[in-house]
């Protein structure tokens, strides 16, 4: 006797954690109910063809920035998570900064919430900020859901009241305790602010202001300083720290030195940095500047090194987007730093790293779903195939190259430093929680359906919607200035 489905995958090779076969996968209630080679079901129900395609975990992306409230013109839930769902992301986390106000205490979370309630195709969670100032709101953010904490060791840029102010090393020690108590994470931006300062202003005094001017004030061992320095930190006060789109080798060398000391650090790197490097912001244009900078070939085939050896945690997009007409300045210091890139992270790291260097798929998933999933308290929920899990998928096909252009692109402004590019892969249709919510042939397939999703319990957090209307009540001002 056959069980009752909502809808079955079927005709597929399914990414597994240890390993690839062909399987059916039988989805009820949104969750996977079950895989096997092949199953029986009872009464009618829908079928999604996979013939001829893998089916792999849908990405988790833990590093966008969609800058709702206030700055919906740069990029927002609607057009980011349309964006991310064409590219086989089921799941994202959105930082807090860009966002008016940034997300550095309850109220400011609560309002977030507010703009991503029903316009995001996919599923999301959320980041909170460390910033000068908001110590004390760390708990109450956490108990309100948030994944983790997001802080700057260099200047993360911005104007106005409202920016997301750079964490100086007493804040930097002072909320690693916090978060350590908390039992919570730390996600950091490293790069010496000294460093990356000082040769700054000398470059611009000099009248450099080129693409490899830019790079040259934001080189690695700003990035190893910085890395050195809050590993320091993070042995005295026990905070787990996660760090965030690391540029060289050399910094993920340390990060694995540490984790063999017993040190809970965890390391990400972006599809860019795998597949660009700093020639190619001369090439493509100010579409490829991001901090750090694109790096050299050298640093690029160390990282692909890096996640063979096991020593990347996660991938994720850093998907940064602003309106076109910050990025028209001839000078590269002016320009607005971030690469618009959320659409391609699945099919780059399967095309680069699966059908030219032999990575194994499950590897690549490995970074791309399980990995996050692990890291930020979604395991035993998302980022693998497996019974109970949600129904989160990437249907990708392994023989469907094309050439990406902007009419591909479902994000606001269609900056990516990809366009023109041909993939040897594509994602044909994406599944979040048992939902087809895009194909490649028909677009998006339904209004937004995507829910918050709240990490697992942690240190007594409820993590309740409650929870946060009570700390934001009690907040004196709507939203404290993150200064």
């Amino acid at each position: 006797m056959g069980l009752t489905y909502d809808l079955i995958v079927r005709g597929g090779r399914v990414v597994l954690p240890d390993g690839v076969r062909a399987a059916e996968i039988g989805i009820k209630d949104g969750k996977i109910a079950a895989v096997a080679e092949r199953l029986n079901a009872e009464g009618d129900c829908e079928v999604l063809d996979a013939s001829g395609r893998v089916v792999m975990p849908g990405m988790i992306d833990a590093h966008v920035h969609l800058n709702e409230p206030g700055l919906g013109a740069w990029e927002g839930f609607a057009s980011g998570s349309a964006a991310l769902a064409a590219g086989g992301c089921t799941t994202y986390i959105d930082m807090p900064l860009n966002g008016v106000p940034p997300t550095v205490n309850p109220a400011a979370l609560r309002a977030k919430l507010v703009a991503a309630e029903g316009r995001s195709y996919t599923d999301y969670a959320l980041w909170g900020g460390l910033v000068p100032g908001n110590r004390e709101h760390l708990r109450a953010l956490q108990e309100a859901g948030c994944i983790g904490f997001k802080a700057f060791m260099s200047e993360p840029g911005g104007e106005g009241e409202d920016i997301f102010a750079r964490a100086d090393d007493v804040t930097l020690l002072e909320g690693m305790r916090e978060i350590a108590a908390l039992g919570g994470v730390l996600a950091l931006h490293a790069e010496s602010e000294m460093i990356v300062s000082k040769l700054t202003a000398a470059g611009m005094e000099a009248g450099k202001s080129g693409a490899l001017d830019y790079a040259a004030s934001r080189p690695v061992v700003a990035e190893t300083e910085a890395v050195n320095r809050s590993l320091f930190y993070a042995e005295q006060t026990g905070c787990a720290v996660h760090f965030v789109h690391i540029s060289s080798p050399e910094a993920v060398a340390l990060i694995t030195a540490a984790k063999r000391r017993g040190l809970d650090v965890t390391v990400e790197t972006c599809p860019h940095y795998l597949v660009l490097e700093a020639g190619d912001m001369e090439t493509i244009g100010n579409r490829a500047k991001c901090a750090p900078p694109l790096r050299g070939p050298a640093e690029r085939e160390g990282l692909w090194q890096a996640l063979k050896d096991g020593e990347l945690d996660l991938v994720a997009s850093d998907h940064s987007p602003c309106p076109p007409q910050m990025k028209l300045s001839a000078n590269w210091f002016e320009v607005w730093g971030g690469i618009s890139g959320a659409q391609s992270s699945l099919e780059l790291l399967v095309d680069e790293g699966h059908l030219k260097r032999g990575i194994a798929l499950e590897r690549i998933a490995g970074v791309l779903s399980e990995g996050p999933a692990k890291r930020f308290g979604l395991d035993g929920r998302k980022g693998r195939i497996a019974e109970g899990f949600d129904a989160d998928l990437a249907l990708v096909d392994l023989q469907r190259g094309y050439t990406l252009t902007e009419d591909h692109l479902l994000d606001r402004h269609r900056q990516s430093p990809y366009v023109g590019r041909t993939f040897g892969c594509r994602v044909t249709a994406t599944v979040v929680r048992g939902r087809i919510v895009y194909e490649a042939e028909r677009g998006l397939t339904g209004e937004p359906a995507g829910v918050w999703i709240r990490p697992q319990v942690r240190s007594g957090s409820e993590g309740t919607a409650e929870a946060l209307a009570e700390a934001a009540a009690a907040q004196d001002a709507p939203a404290d200035r993150a200064v």
